[in-house]
C-alpha cells in the first residue's frame, strides 16, 4: 500500500512544469492545450534525489562591502561569439543555446570547441542526435580535423558524469542537445519536463564543482521560444538564441540573458560552405544595396547591446479596395506598427486607413527598441505621399502618443557609426542639456524635431520643393 502511494501517478506540464493531480486537455498555469503527460510520483518535478535527510549546519552571512572580482573569462577566438557571452566564457558557468532547426547551432559550437583546442583547452563534445562518424563529416568540413577536441554519442547522464570525473576537469563541455539526455533518478521519458530539468541540473552541478564551462543545445518551439520547462532557462547563467531568415544566409546569435554581461547584445555570421564566417561590420550587410531613389527606404541607426547598427526599414503603403487593410510586419513590433499609424492618423492627418501597409526589415534583423519609431514613421509617410527620403540621411527617436519626439540613449554613439558609414545628415529628437556628447563636426548635420509633424511637414514640402535637404 505503502509502494503504491508512494508512485502514485501524476500529470506534468511539458511547457512550464505544472503538476497537476489528473489528465485535463488544458494546462492551468500556462494555457497550453494537450501539454500535460502522466508520470509517476517518483519522478515528478517536485521529486528530491532519494537521499536520507539530514540536519541544516549554520551557515555565514556576508555583508554588501568587501571585495569583488571580475569573473575571468576564457576566449574562444570567435570575437562575435565572444562579444555575445560578455567577453568570453565564464570557467563554472552553463550556457544555453537555442535555434531553429538546421540554424547552424552545433556548426558554430564544433567551431568554438575547435578554436578552444587549437589553443591548448581539453574540450569534451557530447553529441546525443549524431554519431561520431557524422560529427567527423561536420568537422572535415569546417576544416577541424586536426583539433583536438574529445568526442562522445551518449544521452545517459550518469555515463556521462562518469566519463567526465574520471579524468582532468575540461575547460568547455557541450551538451547537443539537452532534449536527449536521460538520468535513472527519473522515469519519464527523455525530453519531458523532469528529464531535462534533472539532466540539466546535473550537468550544472558538475560545472560548479569542476570549473568547466557547459554549453547545452536545446530545440525551439513553433513560437521560437526554446522547448521545454521555463525553469531550464532560470537554471543557466547564460540565454543565447541563434537566429535567422530561410532566405538570408546570414546568422544573428543574440543574448536574452547574461549574468556575467549585457543583454541584447548580437554576433553577426555569414553561413558559407566552410562553416560560419564573422562580419565585423553589420551596419554594411543590413543596409544593402541603398540607391535612394526608392520611396519608402529609411535608415534607422539602432544600438544592439553595445553595438551601434545601421539597417534599412522598408514599407509599402498601398490603396485597397478591402474592407479591412492587411497590415504584415516582418522583423518588428506588429502592435507598435498599429501605434504609429495611429499617431500618424490622428497628429499628422496622414490617412492610412484605406490603404495596405507591409513593414520589413531589411537583412532578417529583428529590432525591439522604441528609438526605430521615427525611421518607421519617416519610411510609411514616404511611402505615402511616393516622396524618396535623401539617401545619406539617418532617423532614430521613439515616438509617444501624443506625437511628440522623445529622445533615445547612445545618441553620439549612433551618429558617430552613421558618420562613419558615408552618412551626412541625421533626423533626431531633441537631447537634452548637456546630453549632445561628442560633437561630430561638419560632417554631419543633425535637424532635431520635437512633433512627428515637423517630419511629415519636412517629407511633403520636399514634393513641392524638390529638395529633400530639410528632411
Amino acid at each position: 500500500m505503502r509502494a503504491a502511494t508512494r508512485n502514485k501517478a501524476q500529470f506534468v506540464c511539458q511547457n512550464c512544469g505544472a503538476v497537476s493531480p489528473r489528465w485535463q486537455g488544458r494546462c492551468d498555469d500556462c494555457g497550453e492545450w494537450n501539454a500535460l503527460v502522466e508520470e509517476t510520483g517518483s519522478a515528478g518535478v517536485a521529486a528530491g534525489p532519494g537521499k536520507p535527510r539530514r540536519s541544516g549546519r549554520i551557515i555565514p552571512l556576508e555583508g554588501l562591502v568587501g571585495d569583488s572580482t571580475e569573473a575571468p573569462r576564457v576566449q574562444t577566438g570567435i570575437e562575435e561569439f565572444d562579444r555575445v557571452t560578455g567577453g568570453g566564457l565564464v570557467p563554472g558557468s552553463a550556457l544555453l543555446v537555442g535555434g531553429d532547426p538546421g540554424i547552424g547551432k552545433s556548426t558554430l559550437l564544433l567551431q568554438a570547441a575547435g578554436a578552444l583546442a587549437g589553443a591548448g583547452h581539453k574540450v569534451v563534445y557530447v553529441s546525443g542526435e549524431e554519431a561520431i562518424a557524422q560529427i567527423r563529416l561536420r568537422a572535415a568540413r569546417l576544416d577541424l580535423s586536426k583539433e583536438p577536441v574529445k568526442l562522445a554519442a551518449e544521452t545517459h547522464i550518469e555515463d556521462i558524469l562518469a566519463t567526465l570525473e574520471s579524468d582532468q576537469a575540461p575547460t568547455l563541455v557541450i551538451a547537443d542537445s539537452i532534449q536527449t539526455l536521460w538520468t535513472d533518478r527519473a522515469d519519464s521519458a527523455p525530453g519531458t519536463v523532469t528529464q531535462v530539468r534533472a539532466s540539466a541540473q546535473a550537468l550544472i552541478r558538475y560545472a560548479k564543482h569542476s570549473g568547466a564551462a557547459v554549453v547545452f543545445v536545446g530545440h525551439v518551439t513553433k513560437d521560437g521560444q526554446i522547448a521545454g520547462p521555463r525553469v531550464v532557462e532560470h537554471m543557466v547563467d547564460g540565454v543565447l538564441y541563434f537566429e535567422g531568415e530561410g532566405g538570408h544566409q546570414f546568422r544573428i546569435l543574440r543574448a536574452v540573458k547574461n549574468r556575467f554581461g549585457p543583454t541584447d547584445e548580437i554576433g553577426v555570421f555569414e553561413m558559407t560552405g566552410g562553416g560560419l564566417r564573422e562580419v565585423p561590420n553589420p551596419s554594411e550587410l543590413f543596409l544593402g544595396e541603398r540607391t535612394g531613389k526608392t520611396a519608402g527606404a529609411a535608415v534607422f541607426a539602432g544600438m544592439e547591446g553595445t553595438r551601434p547598427v545601421l539597417v534599412e526599414i522598408q514599407a509599402l503603403v498601398a490603396p485597397t479596395s478591402l474592407g479591412t487593410p492587411r497590415r504584415a510586419v516582418i522583423g518588428w513590433d506588429q502592435s507598435r506598427l498599429a501605434m504609429i499609424l495611429a499617431v500618424l492618423e490622428a497628429h499628422c492627418r496622414v490617412r492610412l486607413g484605406d490603404c495596405d501597409v507591409y513593414l520589413n526589415v531589411a537583412g532578417g534583423l529583428r529590432i525591439g527598441e522604441p528609438a526605430a519609431d521615427l525611421a518607421v514613421a519617416a519610411a510609411l509617410v514616404s511611402s505615402r505621399l511616393n516622396a524618396p527620403l535623401p539617401a545619406e540621411s539617418v532617423f532614430f527617436g521613439e515616438v509617444s502618443l501624443s506625437g511628440a519626439i522623445r529622445p533615445v540613449a547612445h545618441a553620439p554613439i549612433r551618429l558617430k557609426e552613421a558618420r562613419k558609414l558615408g552618412f551626412c545628415h541625421a533626423t533626431l529628437p531633441a537631447l537634452p542639456a548637456g546630453g549632445a556628447g561628442e560633437d561630430m563636426g561638419e560632417s554631419m548635420k543633425s535637424r532635431t524635431i520635437e512633433q512627428l509633424v515637423e517630419l511629415v511637414a519636412a517629407i511633403g514640402a520636399s514634393i513641392h520643393g524638390g529638395s529633400t535637404d530639410n528632411v
